[in-house]
């Protein structure tokens, strides 16, 4: 559906130039909730823009459903741009309309008649759950409210792309779970493809297919959400990954020497990372079990996604050195990283 080939977009302010793309190609398919992160400044909001041409790319080529945007004339890319819907992080709403006449603004110019343009915002405020506000105006609305008026005036044109550009941001969690929520059933339902530009670890795990990690305007890691968060190649990978988790804060504790951290001989702490999506038997139990080990759990932070679990357990391990031992190379083979943080095990 999209296809960015070695996109570049250098900004020149004043005597520097400043390079917010460098070479960056992608392929999104059709129908799919594709996900692009990094850090602000890391040029994924440019990006973004480049598939629209709101931001021309200074070199490279945009083809969006087979049509080579970047060779098309103003026109021609003016038409095809109303089948790119987008949508931002605070909204962009016009504060002197109501909420049908946000909605109804794009259709403006189209060839409807006003029964046929007031079906159409009725018809996209009841997908959108908002029916009830039609007369209402933006600063009597919640932002969660907002942002999906913003969305229902992103899907006028009946879009076949949606393009997200740090849509929650503004959001608290639980409004942002609605939205989420809603771009899923959007996606189901009308088969949309959509993008979604984030910083955000949650919303990447929550509704992406597939990822690609941008830093300093390069695209340094992609593929599905398990692949990327549960294997990291790359250390920027690795940083978004302790924004949100707390398997990292055992290095800390022991770095304050905390109690908590303080062995006994034939104890050693270990974080466990799974590595696949079919991991999914009882593992610490068994392991116990069968190898006669004692495991107590410090911090644990397990996520279902894509139907397979993220994330991993910091645990102490006490029993016999050989039992030790063998308990992790049984946990390596069904494909858990064990990492031995600290070590008292004795001979």
């Amino acid at each position: 559906m999209i296809e960015l080939e070695h996109i570049t977009k250098t900004f020149n302010t004043g005597p520097a130039q400043v390079h917010a793309v460098q070479d960056v190609s992608l392929s999104i398919r059709d129908g799919e909730i594709f996900g692009i992160i990094g850090f602000s400044g890391a040029g994924k909001s440019t990006l973004v823009r480049c598939v629209n041409l709101l931001e021309r790319p200074t070199a490279g080529r945009v083809t969006v459903d087979g049509r080579e945007l970047t060779a098309l004339d103003d026109g021609a890319l003016r038409r095809a741009r109303k089948k790119i819907g987008m949508i931002f992080q605070h909204f962009n709403l016009m504060p002197s309309r109501t909420v049908f006449g946000n909605v109804a603004y794009p259709l403006r110019g189209g060839g409807l008649s006003k029964d046929q343009i007031r079906d159409k915002v009725r018809q996209l405020l009841a997908l959108v759950e908002l029916s009830d506000k039609e007369n209402a105006y933006p600063s009597q609305l919640s932002g969660g409210q907002k942002q999906r008026v913003a969305i229902a005036r992103a899907l006028a044109n009946d879009p076949s792309i949606l393009l997200c550009d740090e849509a929650t941001s503004a959001l608290d969690p639980q409004t942002t779970g609605s939205i989420l929520h809603l771009l899923r059933q959007l996606n189901e339902q009308l088969g949309l493809t959509v993008v979604v530009i984030t910083h955000e670890m949650g919303v990447v795990k929550e509704i992406c297919d597939r990822v690609a990690v941008m830093d300093r305007g390069r695209i340094v890691e992609e593929g599905t959400v398990f692949e990327v968060f549960s294997d990291p190649k790359q250390l920027i990978t690795r940083d978004f990954i302790r924004t949100t988790s707390n398997l990292n804060k055992i290095e800390e504790l022991i770095a304050e020497d905390a109690p908590i951290t303080h062995l006994q001989p034939g104890e050693l702490i270990v974080r466990l990372t799974y590595l696949q999506t079919s991991v999914s038997e009882p593992l610490i139990s068994k392991i116990s079990r069968d190898f006669n080990v004692d495991v107590n759990i410090v911090f644990s932070n397990v996520e279902l996604v894509k139907g397979g679990s993220i994330g991993g357990t910091v645990a102490i391990m006490s029993g016999e050195r050989k039992a030790l031992t063998d308990a992790i190379r049984y946990l390596s083979e069904k494909n858990v990283s064990v990492e031995v943080i600290k070590d008292a095990r004795v001979s």
